[in-house]
C-alpha cells in the first residue's frame, strides 16, 4: 500500500491509542506498537508518514514515523 502523511490528532499514553489525520482529511486509529522508531510515543500535532492496512476489520495506520 501507498505511504500517507498526516498529523497525530491525539495520543493517550496510558493506552498507547490515538488517532491520525491524514492529509486527505480522514481519520485512521493507531496503537502505539505501529510506530517504527521504538519510543512508543508520539506527540499531538506531531507530523507522521504511515501506511494503511486492515487489522481486525478495520483500517488503522501502521509502520508510522515521526517527521523532522
Amino acid at each position: 500500500m501507498r505511504r500517507s502523511t498526516g498529523e497525530v490528532a491525539n495520543f493517550d499514553d496510558d493506552s498507547g491509542l490515538g488517532l491520525i489525520t491524514a492529509d486527505d482529511g480522514s481519520t485512521v486509529p493507531f496503537h502505539c506498537v505501529a510506530i517504527v522508531d521504538g519510543t512508543r510515543s508520539v506527540r499531538t500535532g506531531s507530523r507522521v508518514r504511515f501506511r494503511l492496512t486492515q487489522r481486525l476489520g478495520r483500517v488503522e495506520a501502521a509502520d508510522i514515523e515521526p517527521l523532522a
